[in-house]
């Protein structure tokens, strides 16, 4: 695997987020192509205020890995029982991330089926945020992970920039805040991309909805 610099991943949400489709993320054997991921920013503080970002209201011990370098692993436990899976992006001390929300399983199939006996078909092996945790075997333990580090055991192969014919862009799935921000990005060539679900408890969709 070539080198990967932070600096390729230290750009505005949406930017780093937009650089990360087509590329694989490794852990162990297992290899998923990001398909579908979704930007989020910071703190009111910081350049990319957004408030249905973890970071929104600052850090905490939950979220501190956002504030620090691009590249690393953000883990989080969804509804007690998925594992959603972040890119940390922007500069060091500026909070932003990415979350990975469908990827193309292109290695380790056998692996990935025995953790996801219930999926119908390949593309839905890691179709959804908690699917591609699931299919990577990642947990909390994971948490930090330097993933532009060669040697590290989860690690982010980057792709060349997807062209902009071939991105869809749209609103965020399932937040109640900010659900109108067209940060969710996708392959639409991909059948592993997921549904949109708008929350019920966010407001009417806006005129700058995309």
């Amino acid at each position: 695997m070539s080198a990967v610099s932070a600096d390729q991943l230290a750009l505005d949400p949406p930017a780093a987020a937009r650089r990360l489709l087509g590329s694989t993320l490794w852990s162990g054997a297992v290899g998923v192509r990001i398909t579908e991921v979704e930007a989020y920013g910071g703190d009111p503080a910081g350049p990319w205020p957004d408030p249905a970002s973890h970071s929104g209201r600052g850090r905490t011990a939950r979220n501190a890995v956002m504030f620090g370098p691009a590249g690393s692993l953000y883990v989080y436990l969804s509804y007690g029982m998925h594992y959603c899976l972040n890119v940390t992006t922007g500069p060091d001390g500026t909070a932003s991330a990415a979350l990975l929300r469908s990827g193309e399983v292109i290695a380790g199939f056998d692996e990935v089926r025995a953790r996801r006996p219930a999926a119908r078909s390949d593309p839905d092996l890691a179709k959804g945020p908690g699917n591609f945790g699931s299919a990577l075997g990642i947990t909390l333990h994971d948490y930090g992970t330097p993933l532009l580090d060669p040697t590290s055991p989860i690690r982010l192969e980057l792709a060349a920039p997807a062209r902009s014919a071939d991105i869809a862009h749209g609103p965020r799935v399932g937040v109640s805040l900010a659900a109108d921000i067209p940060w969710r990005f996708w392959l639409p060539a991909s059948p592993t991309v997921s549904t949109y679900r708008r929350s019920p408890r966010a407001p009417r969709p806006t005129a700058e909805t995309a």
